[in-house]
């Protein structure tokens, strides 16, 4: 959809002809504009991976406290 736009297509014929809003085009050119497709999708691929780690984060952490819960309280 960039390289079209860059190609010198109109921002709304291409929106149109991709079915996304305006807002959505400009945000993904502010993110992917000067970057090549091996780039975009490597940064795709790293934003999986940090959301998982994320995830795994919270769950090591809610863990943690559960058990520091069990172990203040008395039995």
């Amino acid at each position: 959809m960039l390289r079209e736009h860059e190609a010198g297509s109109k921002t709304g014929d291409v929106c149109r002809k991709h079915g996304i809003s305006s807002a959505t085009f400009y945000k993904w050119k502010a993110k992917y504009g000067g970057l090549d497709l091996s780039e975009a999708r490597r940064l795709n691929v790293l934003a999986d991976e940090n959301a998982k780690l994320k995830k795994l984060l919270a769950e090591a952490m809610l863990d943690n406290a559960m058990l520091k819960d069990l172990k203040s309280k008395k039995w």
